[in-house]
């Protein structure tokens, strides 16, 4: 799991660095994405422990022995609750480009000159 969770930081890392060196607002969205998964990755990879199963009793699982044998569900929670979420703010962001695209027919932030200081 370690490979994984390195994995994880460095697409959190790319992402980082797209959005401080891109001027496309499209390329920065997509930084964001990739960012986004790095970070998703990294919290499943933590919330992993080898040899366990799923939070699911059963046959093979009894509750008594509940606790030894199974993965907290808590991370795979927030990591699916933070995919929708990831997901609004991405269609959020393109609406925005496809706005920014309507009134400057340019997706470069050099040509958006309106709040700089």
């Amino acid at each position: 799991m370690i490979i994984i969770t390195i994995i994880g930081f460095l697409l959190v890392i790319i992402g980082l660095w797209g959005l401080l060196t891109q001027k496309n607002i499209i390329k920065m969205i997509i930084s964001f994405s990739i960012m986004d998964t790095g970070i998703h990755i990294i919290m499943v990879s933590i919330g992993f422990i080898k040899g366990r199963t799923a939070p699911i009793f059963d046959k093979t699982v009894q509750i008594a022995e509940g606790l030894d044998k199974m993965i907290d569900p808590i991370p795979s929670a927030l990591v699916l609750t933070a995919i929708v979420i990831g997901l609004a703010v991405t269609t959020l962001m393109l609406a925005y480009a496809i706005q920014l695209y309507k009134q400057k027919n340019s997706l470069s932030i050099d040509d958006f000159e309106e709040l700089k200081w």
